[in-house]
């Protein structure tokens, strides 16, 4: 080492084990010792998680920088029991674009190795085959790129640098129709219009459901606003019609909620301004001046256009009237709370369906279905918390839902749940409080649309809509009751030292000119568990004390952590600055053999 490469920490990085094996490689398994000579960033990462889908979207980038010296790997570390089958991983990764190889890690082998506790997760790997770095959550690509010319100096000085091509083998691609779809409206010309996601268009279908009227948009990432053939979309999901005959649609990787006119052929942008929205944005105001963060899906409901606003957990509306946006619903804490707009949690709202009273919403990481009264009250049908899931029919209290992406209204006052991790279309009836199962074998499907007396179902995973007759034959749905597969952390009853490691990036400095600069949001599912400990605070550090209850066995703590950092350099007058915000839900288990301190990384390498 050279005497002015930076010290570091260092930890001998562990294998990179998985029973799925690898994707992306061109069939070829690979180890560490492979990889030695090049700079690793692994991405530990689940594809129901908007997280997730946020950073591998922020790694494009850096991917592309460093594409001789830098691999970026994906450790599929599922959630969900339908994220542990291999076919589904290999779908998402084609879904979602991934660029890079992906070990298929269903039974959290590696998860477990490299200790983490939260999706996303980045940990850097020195060329020499050590761990120097791990962040949770979003937006830290820009001190990892730091990190990673740090690396490429240091280890050329040394002579353990490797450049070249990387292990990426790109797949074939499928000559199917559609590719992942992702919703369906009826145009009032009775046509279909497809958000067809992977390949960043829009398709108009025949009546028929099945013949290819036109693609709208060049079919390459983008948010171009231009005549059909001439646009741009990115990862295009949500539609909704509106009282003029067009289209709104929520194009959610670019942040924006477009319009399209199929009269004219030509796309317009609504809301957003093509950045992600981040803590400290505004939350209203001229709809093309504010942020956006991941529409999934759009409504119409009372005069406006209602957005399920996934990035942050919470409901918006777009005002045609005014041209504004602003936050209806949601506090953008993540977990199922109940109560005022204001007061209440989602958690990666992805679906919305409108009837005159109600808006309904397919809460997807609670496997949820919820809806919100015309006095804006928050109301939960179907659902407990972020880690109870499976298939289970009968009263509304008793059911289960897996990872739920749409919800359609239906003629006789029920809605048809598109329970997509469950491969079924479900049914639940406000009048009876029941749910039903409609359909099963329906892979992956992620919205519906009523067709006459038909429901026509988007199959995601099979590139196609299917067409069943109401009321359908309801299939018998098993009593399978799940959690997720993330372990829970031992801990003693009583005292819990709570401690969260954050220290500045390279080049920063925690921000205190207002203040602390860190904030501390912690709460537990269920409330009695914790005595004494839990809500908000600023201080100088993220760490707190807290109380468990030995009368509650188990558990899920609930932590949120924000700290704010300033650009280090005191010959520049305004400094840029960051917000950094990290959510855990971590299940706990008391026992009297257990930890008495719960350490998180939200950066660094921690104790």
């Amino acid at each position: 080492m050279t005497d002015s490469a930076p010290r570091r920490v260092r930890v001998r990085a562990p294998e990179l084990i998985g029973k799925g094996g690898w994707l992306n490689t061109g069939g070829k398994q690979y180890s560490l010792a492979d990889l030695r000579g090049r700079i690793l960033v692994l991405d530990f990462w689940t594809f129901c998680c908007v997280n997730c889908l946020h950073v591998l979207d922020e790694l494009r980038a850096l991917e592309q920088k460093h594409r001789d010296t830098l691999v970026v790997i994906g450790v599929h570390s599922p959630k969900f029991v339908h994220e542990a089958e291999h076919e589904a991983v290999a779908d998402a990764v084609e879904r979602y674009g991934v660029e890079h190889p992906v070990l298929d890690d269903p039974e959290l082998a590696t998860w477990k190795q490299y200790a983490v506790r939260a999706w996303p997760t980045l940990v850097v790997v020195d060329p020499e085959g050590y761990v120097v770095a791990q962040h949770a959550g979003e937006g830290h690509v820009h001190a990892i790129e730091r990190l990673v010319t740090e690396l490429e100096a240091e280890h050329a000085a040394k002579g353990t640098l490797r450049r070249g091509g990387g292990p990426y083998v790109a797949p074939q691609p499928e000559p199917t129709a559609l590719r992942f779809p992702g919703r369906a409206v009826v145009l009032p010309s009775g046509n279909l219009l497809v958000s067809d996601t992977t390949r960043h268009q829009l398709v108009e279908l025949a009546a028929d459901g099945e013949t290819v009227v036109r693609r709208i948009g060049r079919g390459s990432r983008g948010s171009t606003d231009s005549t059909w053939v001439r646009s741009r979309f990115n990862e295009p999901q949500g539609l909704a019609l509106l009282p003029d005959g067009s289209v709104v649609v929520a194009d959610t990787v670019s942040h924006r909620v477009r319009r399209f006119d199929p009269e004219s052929g030509r796309t317009t942008t609504l809301a957003g301004t093509g950045f992600q929205w981040m803590r400290g944005d505004d939350t209203s105001g001229p709809a093309r001046e504010v942020n956006l963060s991941s529409p999934w899906d759009v409504a119409w409901w009372q005069g406006k256009v209602w957005i399920a606003m996934a990035g942050v957990h919470q409901l918006w509306t777009y005002d045609p009237a005014e041209g504004t946006v602003r936050v209806a619903a949601g506090t953008a804490n993540e977990g199922l709370v109940d109560g005022p707009a204001a007061e209440a949690w989602f958690a990666q709202p992805s679906g919305l369906a409108a009837t005159p009273d109600r808006l309904w919403v397919a809460d997807s990481e609670t496997s949820a279905l919820r809806w919100l009264d015309r006095d804006g009250v928050v109301h939960t049908a179907v659902g407990t918390g972020l880690f109870d899931f499976g298939h289970r029919d009968g009263p509304a209290g008793q059911t289960l839902l897996q990872h739920p992406l749409g919800v359609t209204a239906l003629a006789d006052g029920s809605v048809a749940v598109s329970d997509t991790y469950n491969h079924a279309l479900r049914r639940y009836d406000p009048a009876t409080d029941e749910v039903t199962t409609l359909a099963t074998d329906l892979r992956e499907p992620s919205g519906a649309v009523l067709v006459g007396d038909d429901i026509v179902v988007v199959e995601s995973a099979r590139h196609r809509l299917t067409r069943l007759r109401l009321p359908a034959e309801a299939a018998g749905a098993g009593a399978g009751a799940h959690r997720t597969q993330c372990a829970p952390t031992e801990v003693a009853p009583g005292r819990l030292r709570l401690d969260v490691t954050f220290p500045a990036p390279a080049g920063q400095k925690l921000d205190t000119r207002y203040g602390p600069s860190t904030r501390l949001l912690v709460s537990a599912t269920p409330p009695e568990l914790l005595l004494t400990g839990a809500g908000a605070g600023a201080g100088a550090d993220l760490s707190r004390t807290l109380e468990l209850n030995p009368a509650v066995p188990e558990g899920v703590l609930h932590v949120s952590a924000t700290a704010a950092s300033c650009d280090d350099d005191s010959s520049v007058e305004y400094p840029a600055c960051h917000v950094h915000r990290q959510d855990w839900d971590v299940p706990l288990i008391l026992t009297e053999s257990g930890a008495d301190r719960l350490p998180l990384v939200q950066a660094g390498l921690g104790a």
